[in-house]
This record gives structure tokens, sequence and C-alpha cells, in this order.
């Protein structure tokens, strides 16, 4: 381990491309949402790899697979390496799929020197990170540590109603495992920073020593609908200026309550979203982040209280639904330090810095050591089909995660 064993980068960027010709988006990226066509045909492609490198598959009732590496003693729980791959609907070709294939890269380089570690060393897929077409976000990572029912999960519908369950039975990812029964000794997940700090002040790694705290607010508003040409400005009941107004004073908020916090509005609904039909109901969801505990719990109270008397002031009916509720976290100190050390190793410069967004990690982490690496990507841009990283980037960072991973695996 002293000899700063490195992986096979060529090997390994040929895999990411040929992972995103799967899916692929109208500008360069992915569009490969959970429980889709592109996303079993993704897991068909990693399930062949990974057989390839004579791992062992399990698949819980979540459809998350579980590749196994058999250490020396496999009474041992293993070290764990995971990540996703689903995508946003304008996605990148990075977000997720380069923490699951750098696992199998990190496998693929051990075979190839015949490395055997005393624990053994598995590689996660866990089902829906994203959240984007089944809510919330880290559904099969929160189902696995118990903080999310199993039950209520298989039976979430979208928004065209298609259940959960039914999606994930129709592309054969239904495992029979009981989610939760694989035991896990820690877990690591390498993912692209998402922001411009690496990148910017030329950081190699960073190292993730908290997750920010996540909440979403589904709000929905009942108004009138009325002629936008035959009703007066002072008696009209219009859900879309409420709205508008609601998200301008989050943002303020948002300005006001600096430094550790951001929040935004992205996802918006408007009925009947007819040019000259007032709107008589708006549906969006307010996200807001910080990895302050307090700070998250007095801005929610704020924007609670916004989102009332905005209402009122314009006789809208309006209604706040808790659509994803995460704690702020901070990950485990031994697994943080497999991390450092590993940066030393190779003499990579490396940064602390706390994670943006949410990611199955943090989930993890509820229950089991975990911790984050972080790689650069340009200009800092993701969940947008322009997202990139360099290739040196993806060979420091996984080498990083591999000797984390074999410190933790002895």
């Amino acid at each position: 381990m002293e000899s700063n064993i490195s992986i096979n980068i060529d090997r390994m960027w040929s895999t990411l491309m040929d992972m995103a010709k799967i899916g692929p988006g109208i500008a360069g990226g992915n569009n490969r949402q959970t429980l889709t066509h592109e996303d079993g045909e993704a897991r068909q492609l990693f399930q062949k790899w990974c057989n390839n490198a004579n791992l062992e598959m399990n698949v819980d009732e979540l459809g998350s697979m579980f590749f196994l590496r058999k250490g020396i003693d496999n009474e041992l729980p293993p070290v764990v390496i995971g990540s996703h791959l689903d995508t946003q609907p304008t996605g990148g070709k990075y977000d997720g799929v380069l923490g699951v294939l750098a696992g199998l890269e990190i496998i693929r380089t051990l075979n190839d020197l015949d490395i055997k570690t005393k624990r053994p060393i598995m590689i996660v897929n866990w089902t829906n990170e994203e959240g984007c077409r089944f809510a919330p976000a880290l559904m099969a990572s929160s189902g696995f540590v118990g903080t999310v029912d199993v039950n209520q999960i298989l039976n979430t519908k979208d928004l065209d109603g298609k259940v959960f369950k039914e999606e994930l039975a129709k592309i054969g990812w239904n495992g029979k495992e009981k989610v939760g029964s694989q035991k896990m000794h820690c877990y690591f997940e390498l993912h692209i920073e998402q922001g411009p700090i690496l990148e910017k002040e030329n950081i190699d790694i960073g190292v993730v020593t908290h997750g920010q705290g996540l909440r979403w607010l589904e709000v929905e508003l009942i108004g009138v609908e009325q002629h936008t040409g035959t009703t007066p400005m002072n008696v009209r009941k219009d859900a879309g200026l409420v709205m508008a107004k609601i998200i301008t004073e989050v943002n303020n908020l948002a300005n006001n309550n600096q430094p550790n916090l951001v929040a935004s509005v992205g996802h918006i609904e408007v009925y009947p979203n007819s040019r000259n039909v007032i709107p008589g109901k708006t549906i969006f969801t307010i996200d807001f982040r910080s990895h302050i505990d307090k700070k998250l719990k007095d801005i929610e109270a704020k924007i609670r209280s916004i989102v009332s008397k905005i209402s009122e002031d314009h006789k809208v009916k309006f209604t706040i639904k808790d659509v994803a509720n995460y704690d702020p976290i901070t990950f485990d100190k031994n697994c943080v330090n497999f991390i450092r050390n590993a940066a030393k190793k190779y003499n990579y410069t490396y940064k602390d810095i706390v994670s943006g967004a949410g990611h199955d990690a943090c989930a993890v982490n509820t229950k089991i050591p975990a911790a984050m690496i972080m790689c650069p990507c340009v200009d800092g841009i993701s969940h947008n089909e322009a997202e990139e990283i360099k290739k040196e980037w993806a060979l420091t960072s996984t080498n990083v995660l591999m000797h984390a991973a074999l410190e933790a695996a002895q």
C-alpha cells in the first residue's frame, strides 16, 4: 500500500462514457430518471461489468443493487462504496455515476493486482437518489436506514400517478432481499462537488465533513380562475401572483440570512396554465438548506409565516406539505481521517468542505459511519447537461477513494 497504487484512468473513463450512452439528453448530458426503461438498461450494463469483475449481486425490495467482493474474513461486515445511476431530466454524465463506477474501477484494480483485503468490499447503486420523478430524494438509502417507511416508498406515485413498486417491477429490478438486511462496516461516497469552490481554488480533493440539512415545503395555493381581460384588479384572487410574491420573499429571506443558508423554488405548476385565465391554483416547492440546525428551523418558521401572510392578504387559500426533511449531519471522524490520509499519501491538495446537496451518504450516516470525497467540476455546474469534469480529477479522487477504502478494509 505504500507504493501508491493507482487505478486505470483510461479504463474508468471509457466506462463512464459507455454508461453515458444510455439515456442521452438533448445537449450532451443524460436523462435517465429512476425506474424508467433507461434506468433499467443502465442497471443491466452495470450488472454485466460487475459480473465480469467476479462480484456477487443482491437486490433489495427497493431495487438497490449490492455487489460484494469477498475478503479474507467474510464474517466481517464489508467496507461499502456507493452512489447512484439515476439522473435528473436534464442531468450530467457524472452526478452519482462517478461514485458508482469509481467503486467498480477500484475492484478491477484490486483484481488486476491480486490485492486481498481483510474485510469484504461492496459497491452499491442506490435507487432514486435524485427524487425528481418520485419524491423525496435519497429514497432507497433512507429506507435502508429506516428513516423512511419502505411501504410508503413502494406506494409513492409520480406526477402521472404511476406507482413506485409497479414501475420497479416493470423494469425487472424488484428484488427479494429485505431492505436494510445488508451489513456495513462503513460507507464511502465519491461525488462531484456541484459547486465552484474546488476548481476556483485549484484544490484536488474536497474532504466533506458535514452535510447540509434540507427542507422541501410543497405549497398549494387556491384562488379563483377568472378572465384576464374582464376581471378588475382589486377583486382578483390570483394564485400566480401570490406564488410570485412568496418566491421573491423567500429569496430575500435567504439573502438577508447569510452565510450558511440557501433557498430557491425549482418546481412550479400553474393551473389552468392558459394565457387568458387568471391562475386559480399553483403548486410549488420551496427548497432551503443549511448545515446549522437552529438556522434551518428558524428559517422554516419564517417561510411558513411568509406563505400565510401573503396568502391571507390576497384572500387566497393555502396548504403547506412537508415533502422532505433531512437534518444537518456530521460525517464520521474516522472515515474522514481515512480520506485525509489517502490524500496525503498522494500529496494531493485537499480542503474540508460542507456538502451543499443531499447525498445517499447523508442518509447512510444516520446509522452507519460514513464520509464523502468530492472532486471539482467545471464552473461548479451540475443538474445540467453541461456538467463536466476533467479526466485527471476522476483519477485523483478515485485514487483517494481507493486508499481510504483499503485502509478501512485493512
